[in-house]
């Protein structure tokens, strides 16, 4: 593998669960040096969920945290906070995500760590933000789905809330955070300071949902709840039941893609109907469109549909489970990583970084660590510094 963007940067990962995790997970991924400095009792995400039979390697703690290194620490011990005083002080990024304040009663707020590393790049993850009113009240994942108003965008008009069905805003933070942090260690190179971040699940959420929050700001209106059809709100960009009762989600959206399915469908008779012939009128005829699609869709098997459709130019996908869609994975999509001890030989895939890029390809093929794992090389490492 050659040389990764980030060889060279060492993070001290104070934080734990998903958020801060996830962001030096992917600034790992790129080939930073991540020291996960955990509590005696481990990161809680080590035994999360109900696959207990994998003893302090559950699946969602492998997600965000392969080839890190770990030591634990008792902050609120005198050595130990010494040794982590010691690591931050050679590290050039410090990411935690506490509840505001926290950091700081345990002697690593920002100020602080400045007498120790002047040009550190501090990242603190919350849930409403460091100076927020509300930045004292307890936040994760499904808490921020619903303040944030994300439960009110899927499902259909009348619907009860709906929750995104994985840790969407944990992910999507952590994905913010590291992006933040890279700009902080660009500006670095130009201004040789550090920078204090403030990431708040909020508001990285509310950034994330910029095309259902920007239409609202400027124009008070809020966006109608839509089910399974696409942000178009056309007929020809939602959800069909095929002959094997499987589904197909189409997305045709532009006229150029609407002639191309008319003709593929043998109904040229549509290009000139007033009720579809302009996007406008298949809003307007919604019911009607999505009648005659409906019943067109039901003929065949959806594998037949996506492949010939896709084929044509025309935006269509089979609607597939996780693992099925696993399987469409490219090359250096997946990472296989060793774990002693672990089902299937001790050998597990996770997912990449999301991207492939030539040269400094992401990636490691380094597991997670066990608690305190790396103790003795870290203060091993900590000595020869001096």
């Amino acid at each position: 593998m050659t040389q990764q963007p980030l060889a060279g940067i060492r993070i001290a990962d104070f934080s734990h669960v998903m958020a801060g995790p996830f962001a030096s997970h992917l600034l790992r991924l790129m080939g930073a040096e991540v020291i996960k400095i955990e509590s005696p009792k481990g990161d809680q995400f080590r035994n999360y969920g109900s696959n207990r039979e994998f003893d302090g390697m559950s699946p969602a703690f492998i997600a965000a945290n392969v080839g890190k290194k770990s030591i634990a620490l008792d902050l609120k011990d005198p050595d130990d906070k010494r040794i982590a005083g010691e690591i931050v002080q050679r590290c050039d990024v410090l990411l935690e995500n506490f509840r505001p304040g926290v950091i700081d009663r345990l002697g690593f707020g920002y100020d602080e760590v400045c007498k120790l590393n002047q040009d550190i790049i501090f990242c603190s993850v919350s849930g409403y933000g460091q100076e927020s009113p509300l930045r004292d009240w307890p936040a994760i994942d499904n808490i921020v789905q619903a303040t944030s108003g994300m439960m009110m965008l899927s499902g259909a008009e009348g619907d009860p809330p709906v929750r995104v069905g994985f840790p969407i805003v944990d992910t999507l933070t952590g994905q913010t955070a590291a992006v933040a942090i890279l700009g902080a260690l660009m500006q670095r190179e130009r201004t040789g300071k550090g920078a204090y971040i403030d990431v708040s699940m909020l508001d990285a959420s509310l950034a994330f949902m910029t095309s259902a929050l920007t239409p609202f700001l400027v124009t008070g209106d809020t966006l109608k709840r839509l089910g399974n059809t696409g942000y178009s709100e056309l007929p020809t960009a939602a959800l069909f039941e095929t002959a094997d009762k499987r589904h197909i989600s189409l997305g045709v959206v532009q006229d150029n893609q609407f002639v191309a399915l008319a003709r593929k469908l043998g109904r040229d008779d549509w290009l000139d109907d007033p009720r579809f012939c302009t996007s406008d009128a298949r809003r307007a005829n919604f019911a009607e469109m999505h009648s005659q699609l409906t019943a067109l869709f039901a003929t065949r098997n959806a594998d037949a549909w996506e492949r010939e459709l896709s084929e044509a130019g025309i935006p269509c996908g089979k609607i597939r489970r996780v693992g099925e869609a696993a399987q469409l994975c490219q090359e250096d999509a997946l990472l296989d990583i060793p774990i002693e001890g672990m089902p299937f030989d001790g050998k597990i895939a996770v997912p990449n970084a999301g991207f492939r890029m030539s040269p400094g390809q992401p990636g490691t093929h380094e597991p997670p660590p066990r608690v305190d794992q790396h103790r003795d090389e870290i203060l091993a490492w900590l000595e020869s510094d001096l």
